[in-house]
Order: C-alpha cells, then sequence, then structure tokens
C-alpha cells in the first residue's frame, strides 16, 4: 500500500508534545517545532497528572520527560492509539534502587512494542523532515530541504553534518538520530526511506549492525532503488583471530563488511567529507559506469596527480586509443608532439573553451573511456568561466560521467558553482574528483552483484548432501572440531569438488603398498586430529619416489611428530598421488564463519606462505558463476592465471565451478566454521584440490528456515512447481526474480484498467522504472513474490514466457505479521489460479513463523473479497479507509 507503517513517525498529521515544564515556551524543542507545518499541542504531563486528553487523533507524541514518568506516559499513548514516539529522557545517573538506563530503555520498548508504537528513542538526537518544517531535535537549526537523506547512529556527528551542509547549500529530506537503544531500527529506516519519493540518495552513518541478516536484507532493499553510501566506524585493523585454518587468520572485521556492503549494493567511503561528494555524483544524471577514466587538463602536473590517485583506489587511467589519439589531432591546434595526447590529455597552458569542448566530445564518443575528468588551473590568459560555461553546455547530451577539477578557490569558485548548477559535479582537488568517479565505478559494479540470486545448489551434478552430514555428525559425536584430511576430502568428493586420491595407512608397509597402487612420485602426510599445520610441524613429505623411501618417510616422520608432539592423536600417514601440473599454479579457496555475517567465502594466492602473502578477496554466499569470477578478479593472483611467457592461460572456468561447489557446502551445511581447500592446482586441464582443513562445529537446529545461517537468503528454487490445468495445459509456479522484469511490465500493461486500478490504486498503464525494481529485486528473506508463468521454457529454448499472475507477501515489523497483495490476468481469471498463489504464498509464510497474514482490498472488488472468504480470510472494515476492507487470516 502506499501509506509506510512508519509514516505516523515520518509524517505526522498532527503532533503532541508532553512535558512536565512549569513553561514550555522556553523548552528548546518546542520553539523548534512552532514553525512546523503540521500541527502541534503541547500537553501537561506529570505525576498529578497523568492522563492525556485530545481532541483531534495524534500520529507521534514527543515526550520531553524525566525518566520516572516515562513508561507511565507511553501507556497512555497506547490507549489513545498513538503509533509513534520519540522519547527524549534525562541521563543523569539514575537514583540508589532507581532503575539503570539500560533497565529503563528495555522497560520503554517493551510497552512500546506492546501497543504497537513505533519508539525512537531515549538516546536519540531526534529526526528532521525539512519539506514539513519539522525540527523534532536536538541538532541545531532545521536543514534546508533536499533530496538527501542522513540516518545517523551518532548525535554529534549528525550536529556537525548539518553545520557543514548548511555552509554547502546541501539539502535533506531526513534527518534522523538512532543512538544504540532505539526501537527504531536501522533496517526499518531504510526500508522507509527506500519508498519516500523525496529521498534521491542515503547517507548512513554506522558505528555497530546488530542482526545481519535484517539488516542485509532492508540494504540490499533499498540499495536497489537508490544509492545508498556507507561511512562506517571501526577501519582500524583487529588483533589477529584465533584461528585453525589459513583463512580464518586472513579475514578481519572489516574486510567482511566491505564485503557485506559491495553485495548489497551500497557504496562505503572513508571520509566524512566523501560522504556528500558521493552523493552528489551518484545521484546526478549519469548511468554506472565502468573503471576507466580519461583526464583532459591544461597543465601536466595535475594531471599526473590525477593519474598517480587513481592508482591508489582502482581506477583504471587507459592509453588514449589510436582512433581518439587520430581524431584530436584532427579536432585540436596543431601540436607539436601526439604524445601529449596520452592519458591524461594536456591541452596546453594556452587551452581554451573550444579545445575543452572538442577533447571532451572525442572521448565521449570513444567506448574505451567510461567518465572523463576535466581539469583546469587558473593560469595568466585563462578564462575558467567561458570554459566552464562551454562544457556545462556541451556536456548535455553526454551520458558518460562527467565530473570537473577546476583547481584554486577565488578565481575558480564562480566556475565551479557554474558546473554544479549543471549538473557536473565539481571540485577543488585532483584527489577528491577520483574519488567520487571510483564511487560511481564501484556503485555499478555492487550493483552488478546486487542483481545476482545464486540458488542454494546449481544446476549441475547434485552433491550428497546427506552423506556429507553424516560425515559431520560422526566427527562431532566423537566430541571433535577439525576433520583428518581423509574426512574433509571426502565432504569435498560429496560435492563433486575433484581431489587428488588419498588413502590412510597406519603401517609403513601399508604405505609403500598404497603407494605401488597409486604409482610413484607420492606425497605422505602425517594424519592426527591434533595437527592441523602439517607443513609447519614437519609432517609432510612430498616427491617420494619409490617403497623404501616410502618405508624410511614413515619412521622418519613418525618418530618425529612423537618426540615433538608426544599429546597429538597419531592415526597414520596418509599417501596420496603427486599432482604433476607443470603449468600448475596454486590457489587457496576458504571459508571462515563470521560472528555477525555468517559464512563468508575467501579466495587468493595458496601455499604455505599464504599469510606473508597476504593476497586474499571475500564474499558473502551465495555464489554463482558472475560472482565467483567477480571474486577471482579482485585478488593478484588472478593476474598470473592469464597466458604468460609460453604457459597456457589457467583454467578460469573450472575455479568458477569450485567456488560455487563451495558455496553449495556453505548453504546446506551450516556445522561449517573454517575451511581451507590448499593448494588448489589449476592449470589449463582443470582445477585440483590437493589439501584440505575443515573445522566444524554444532550449528542451528534446521528447520523451516534451513539457511538461517547465512546473512543473504539464496534463490528459493525448492518453491518451484509446475501445476496442471482440467484442459491438459500446464504452468509453472516459482519465486520472481530480477531478470522477470520485462516480463512483469508486460504482465502489467496487460491487465484491464479496472484489473490494475484493484491492484495498484492507481489508474497508471504500467509500473513504474523504480517500482520496477523494487517489484522484482527482492530480499527473499523479508518478502515473497511467487509468479505463475505460462509457456515455461528450459534454459536456452525458444518458447516467450509469459506471467500469468502474481501473489507476494512483504513482513511486517517484528516478523510475527505480513501483508499480502495479488492479481490474476484477466484471461487467467476462474481456473484456479488465484487460490494456488494465494495457498502457495500462505504455506511460505507459516513455515517462515508468521503467525497472521492480511491485506487490504477495495470494498467495490468483490471478486477478489469473494476469492479470500473461500480461502478461509475473514473480511472486516478499514477504520482508517472506509473504501477498503481488510482481509485476514491466522496462520
Amino acid at each position: 500500500m502506499n501509506k509506510h507503517y512508519l509514516d505516523p513517525l515520518f509524517n505526522p498529521r498532527r503532533i503532541a508534545v508532553l512535558t512536565d515544564a512549569a513553561s514550555a515556551a522556553d523548552d528548546e524543542l518546542v520553539v523548534a517545532l512552532a514553525g512546523s507545518k503540521v500541527p502541534v499541542d503541547i500537553i501537561p504531563f506529570g505525576a498529578d497528572q497523568a492522563k492525556i486528553t485530545i481532541d483531534s487523533p495524534v500520529d507521534l507524541a514527543i515526550l520531553r520527560l524525566p525518566p520516572e514518568l516515562v513508561a507511565g506516559a507511553l501507556e497512555e499513548c497506547g490507549r489513545l492509539r498513538i503509533r509513534a514516539a520519540i522519547v527524549f529522557a534525562a541521563t543523569s545517573p539514575p537514583a540508589d534502587g532507581a532503575p539503570t538506563a539500560a533497565e529503563s530503555s528495555k522497560a520503554w520498548r517493551d510497552i512500546a512494542r506492546r501497543h504497537h508504537i513505533h519508539l525512537l528513542g531515549p538516546q536519540t538526537m531526534g529526526l528532521q523532515r525539512p519539506h514539513l518544517a519539522l525540527n523534532a531535535s536536538r541538532l541545531g537549526d532545521l536543514a534546508r530541504p533536499g533530496p538527501l537523506a542522513l540516518v545517523t547512529q551518532s548525535g554529534a556527528l549528525g550536529g556537525a553534518v548539518l553545520d557543514w551542509a548548511s555552509e554547502s547549500s546541501i539539502g535533506f529530506s531526513t534527518i534522523i538520530s538512532l543512538g544504540g537503544d532505539s526501537g527504531v531500527r536501522i533496517a526499518q529506516v531504510l526500508d522507509f526511506l527506500a519508498a519516500d519519493q523525496g529521498t534521491q540518495s542515503i547517507l548512513l552513518y554506522l558505528e555497530g549492525v546488530t542482526d545481519a541478516r535484517i539488516f542485509m536484507s532492508a540494504l540490499r532493499a533499498a540499495a536497489s532503488i537508490k544509492p545508498v553510501i556507507v561511512l562506517k566506524a571501526g577501519r582500524r585493523p583487529e588483533g589477529k583471530r584465533a584461528a585453525v585454518t589459513h583463512s580464518g587468520a586472513l579475514v578481519g572485521r572489516n574486510s567482511v563488511f566491505n564485503a557485506a556492503l559491495r553485495r548489497a549494493g551500497a557504496v562505503r567511503v572513508r571520509f566524512f567529507t566523501q560522504l556528500f561528494a558521493a552523493a552528489r555524483c551518484l545521484a546526478s544524471r549519469y548511468r554506472p559506469c565502468g573503471q576507466r577514466l580519461a583526464i583532459i587538463t591544461n597543465g601536466g602536473g595535475p594531471g599526473v596527480l590525477a593519474a598517480d590517485w587513481s592508482g591508489e583506489v582502482g581506477v583504471q587511467i587507459v592509453p588514449t586509443s589510436q582512433a581518439s589519439v587520430t581524431a584530436l589531432l584532427a579536432a585540436l591546434p596543431p601540436r607539436g608532439s601526439g604524445a601529449a595526447l596520452d592519458n591524461p590529455i594536456d591541452l596546453g597552458e594556452e587551452a581554451a573553451a573550444a579545445e575543452y569542448v572538442a577533447a571532451m566530445n572525442v572521448l565521449a564518443r570513444d567506448p574505451a573511456v567510461d567518465g572523463i575528468l576535466l581539469m583546469c588551473s587558473p593560469k595568466r590568459g585563462v578564462d575558467p568561466m567561458a570554459i566552464a560555461q562551454a562544457v556545462a553546455d556541451a556536456g548535455k547530451p553526454i551520458t558518460k560521467p562527467l565530473l570537473a577539477c577546476w583547481m584554486g578557490d577565488k578565481r575558480m569558485r564562480a566556475a565551479r558553482h557554474l558546473l554544479e548548477e549543471a549538473g557536473i559535479p565539481s571540485f577543488r582537488t585532483p584527489e577528491a574528483a577520483v574519488d567520487s568517479f571510483a564511487n560511481i565505478a564501484s556503485f555499478h559494479q555492487n550493483q552488478q552483484l546486487l542483481q545476482q540470486t545464486p540458488h542454494s545448489l546449481s544446476s549441475n551434478l547434485q552433491p550428497d548432501v546427506e552423506g556429507a552430514r553424516i560425515i559431520i555428525e560422526s566427527v562431532l559425536a566423537e566430541r571433535r572440531s577439525i576433520l583428518t584430511e581423509m574426512e574433509s576430502k571426502s565432504l569435498l568428493s560429496a560435492f563433486h569438488i575433484k581431489t587428488t586420491r588419498t588413502m590412510l595407512a597406519r603401517t609403513a608397509t601399508e604405505a609403500l603398498m598404497i603407494g605401488s597402487q597409486l604409482g610413484y612420485p607420492v606425497a605422505l602426510k602425517i594424519s592426527s586430529p591434533d595437527i592441523p599445520h602439517k607443513s609447519e610441524a614437519g609432517g609432510v613429505a612430498l616427491g617420494v619416489r619409490n617403497a623404501s623411501e616410502v618405508r624410511s618417510r614413515f619412521a622418519e616422520m613418525t618418530l618425529a611428530i612423537r618426540t615433538a608432539r608426544p599429546e597429538a592423536r597419531i592415526e597414520g600417514l596418509t599417501v596420496q598421488e603427486m599432482s604433476v601440473k607443470p603449468n600448475g599454479r596454486e590457489v587457496c579457496i576458504g571459508v571462515v564463519r563470521d560472528p555477525l555475517f555468517g559464512p563468508i567465502i575467501t579466495f587468493g594466492a595458496g601455499g604455505t606462505m599464504i599469510e606473508l602473502i597476504r593476497d586474499r578477496s571475500m564474499e558473502l554466499p551465495p555464489l554463482n558463476g558472475f560472482l565467483a569470477r567477480r571474486l577471482i578478479e579482485r585478488t593478484r593472483v588472478a593476474q598470473t592465471l592469464h597466458a604468460h611467457r609460453g604457459i597456457p592461460e589457467a583454467d578460469i572456468g573450472a575455479i568458477e565451478d569450485l567456488l560455487v561447489r563451495v558455496s553449495e557446502m556453505v548453504c546446506e551445511l551450516p556445522w561449517l566454521k573454517e575451511m581451507d581447500i590448499n593448494p588448489v592446482i589449476v592449470d589449463e586441464h582443470g582445477a585440483l584440490a590437493v589439501d584440505a582443513r575443515i573445522v566444524v562445529e554444532q550449528g542451528p537446529p534446521i528447520g523451516a528456515d534451513r539457511h538461517s545461517h547465512m546473512a543473504i537468503m539464496p534463490y528459493p528454487a525448492h518453491l518451484a512447481e509446475e501445476v496442471p490445468l482440467p484442459d491438459g495445459q500446464t504452468y509453472l509456479i516459482r519465486p520472481i526474480r530480477p531478470e522477470d522484469a520485462d516480463h512483469l511490465q508486460t504482465f502489467v500493461r496487460s491487465l484491464s484498467s479496472e484489473s490494475r486500478y484493484f491492484r495498484f490504486i492507481s489508474s497508471a498503464p504500467e509500473i513504474s522504472p523504480k517500482a520496477l525494481v523494487r517489484y522484482t529485486q527482492i530480499d527473499y528473506h523479508r518478502e515473497l513474490a511467487l509468479v505463475a508463468v505460462a509457456n515455461a521454457a528450459e534454459p536456452g529454448a525458444a518458447r516467450t514466457e509469459k506471467i500469468v499472475g502474481v501473489a507476494r507477501y512483504l513482513l511486517n515489523p517484528g516478523g510475527d505479521s505480513a501483508e499480502f497483495a495479488v492479481v490474476v490476468a484477466d484471461d487467467w481469471a476462474n481456473r484456479g489460479l488465484g487460490s494456488r498463489l494465494m495457498n502457495g504464498i500462505c504455506e511460505v509464510a507459516r513455515n517462515k513463523g508468521v503467525q497472521r497474514i492480511e491485506g487490504y482490498i477495495l470494498a467495490n472488488n468483490r471478486n477478489m473479497l469473494k476469492l479470500m472468504r473461500g480461502l478461509g480470510f475473514t473480511i472486516s472494515a478499514d477504520p482508517d479507509d472506509p473504501s477498503m476492507r481488510v482481509a485476514a487470516k491466522a496462520l
């Protein structure tokens, strides 16, 4: 529906301020509220006046009360059906015997939850809604209206941002300070701002996150619609974590948070000053782009500075293509040498507006250029305003990102303002300009990651999940956490990961017999649950060439280990075939379980020195081929996988497949705590796992939500179902996917005007682009949309799919109830499709623990009301809207 559940907080129709002050006229908050467009009532509240009387319905109550009066005031708000409250309570130390601040906060949240009140505070600086002239905050003067929303967990930083923004002519749609104990959470605020028409970009300052899945769900939903820029405190390197595997030792919390933001489609900035520059660029008219930047300058030094910083932040300064060089030579005045046309392109100290425009137009047509940075330094004879005006006029039809750096201050200030007014982000320094382009490029890359919806299991060979679980259960039953090499490789084999043939030998005679069967040379490795790092303990012998050497090495290794580690349990030695791959490269694939975000998959250089090399990238599962390739590309070792000096290119597809298989393990085996597959040897013929180390621990019980251990829900492919019709036709019911956007738009356009109005309460003939993204790029944790598809085709087939029905639910705050909506194509009505779709979403919601599902239906939509009654829903009038009916059912 159009009305969001946080509307009473952010868009109140009437406000009541409850205060015990003898005179509210001097209250700074009351003074700040005086100019609000929203009616404000000042209501005395105290120990001798503990009842509230109101003449008109109130949406938002603001409590300016001592702590001992807050609980009673909230109870009164609940009695009067006030749906939102902000608590500004005193923070002085409690008297002897009085509840602590934490105890009071919890009690207030409990009261608010019982009365369905959205509570902001008590550790809050409040909120501002400038377009309503609403300043319900202690953040200072009301900000000017604008398209940015600021959500902060620090009131002090919020105040500083507003003070700085007022001098920079930056406007806001919303400012909200949450604090650490607010009943209203960041995820709920993000959900509101994603739907808020007045918000174009969201700025988010974070100090911590509690529930990773809820946070990621809301962040992904918001970032799919509008840019979200995050500044997070706590980038300091952590102390080395205790870990059994190399992957566990290498992964830090800050790196994991980066991976989470990347997968959510958000952009992280490092500095306070980058927040607004990033928001300004990402909210501009320019489409997303790649990382290749072309620089146009009238001085060599500034261009070099920009190019140097580009290398630091991952922006590519690619050489000017020969076609562009030719075009530049033809468009620019004669030059002494074409060398100046290399990127950065130096137009010379006397460059005029026409030369800037000519160079800009040439590079705008170059497919090898993703963005253009124009730089101008103040010099004698240079007219910065004329150049800025020409660039602003000529840049209007260009869709690639244009950024400007007019260096200096006094002479350049007006030119920068002119460029900003034309929609071209302008900066004082090269570093700031390059940072902003890097943010645009990161946004483009992260949006590609966001749009991926991997399955928990790929469509390739199905793994033996039950066999893998039996192996883990047997290890845990023996009160062990570290799998032996044989157990680890058996686990990998259950997921079709190719490993070296390995057998356990308990005696030297068994070892030489196995060596003869496998064929020499072989590798010998100590097998002990107490020695995770075999090489460091001297428990590895490679290239053992014959039976005699096997016997001697077996005795030497066993004696050395028993002497050095007398407490270690030694099961024997494993004998495995040596991997003979002359063109092989060593990589490592790992898994680490983060306390907040759950399992993380890592990839990087392999071998015994990986903790010194520290070449590692990471991604949140689930993965598909696209995500796996991006994971590989972010490492230095990726360069070694290409052809070089007669060595053929490695089979990168085999590594991608292995990463997807590891993702399947992570999805299906919640007991995995750490894992190293190191080394994986890859050449032109494929990838082979040579060694593996796996650590497990008791995981959550596997219930209806079998992926509760993951921050991102996989695509729920198991919900797909083929349904027969009485006439012999069939249709497919499955969860919606991002690639369904065009099919969904076609479906909406095909509906009759009446059906469209009944579903959307709008006569618009189609869905807006933002709403289309919102309906198809969903997070399967917080919502589900089932589509009925006629003419369903196998991948690659020629048949055209057609959506003929959609039913969806969205969880309400608290997760114990949900709201639904359903619509069926006019020519598919009365064929049981609506009932099938509704039963499908109700069953999924029930399995997720949803206790009640409800929907809002127009009172004259008789067919839908009849359908709901037939499905066991009760129909009642909507107390807030007489034209609506509420269909509800207990699950």
